[in-house]
């Protein structure tokens, strides 16, 4: 299992920051892990699901 911060889930999603704490907050997007006081990343597997999920809609 690999943890990413923000700036690679922004590259890997080409969203921002708002974008992605807004689809958290709506619960359409992988919620973030907690690595400290003022540190968070994402679980990678994660969020390529939820890219992957992204595609098989567009294809539906």
């Amino acid at each position: 299992m690999r943890l990413i911060k923000l700036k690679e889930v922004m590259a890997k999603t080409s969203l921002g920051h708002s974008s992605i704490y807004k689809f958290i907050a709506e619960g359409t997007f992988p919620k973030q892990v907690s690595l400290g006081a003022k540190s968070v990343a994402w679980v990678e597997s994660e969020v390529d699901d939820w890219i992957m999920k992204r595609v098989g809609e567009r294809d539906a």
